[in-house]
C-alpha cells in the first residue's frame, strides 16, 4: 500500500487528530491514501465516523494506532 500522505498526530488528543485529518487530506490526489498515527483511543471510531460523514473511504487500521484514509472527492 502506497501512502501518500503521513500524518504524525500522537500526543493529540480528540477531536485534534480528526481537524488535523480534515485540513490535510486535500493535500493528496482523489484516490490518494493518508495514514494517521495516532493514539488517542478516541481516534479508532473518530476516523471513521469522520470518513463516512465527509464521504472518504476508511480504508482501515494498517498496524495498532495506523488508519489508512482513501481520498474520494
Amino acid at each position: 500500500m502506497s501512502i501518500d500522505l503521513d500524518l504524525d498526530c500522537r500526543g493529540l488528543l480528540c477531536p485534534l487528530p480528526v481537524i488535523e485529518l480534515g485540513k490535510r487530506y486535500v493535500e493528496v490526489p482523489v484516490g490518494g491514501l493518508v495514514a494517521v498515527l495516532a493514539d488517542d483511543v478516541a481516534a479508532r471510531t473518530d476516523i471513521p465516523a469522520w470518513c463516512r460523514m465527509r464521504g472518504q473511504e476508511f480504508v482501515g487500521e494498517e498496524e495498532p494506532g495506523r488508519y489508512v484514509v482513501r481520498r474520494l472527492s
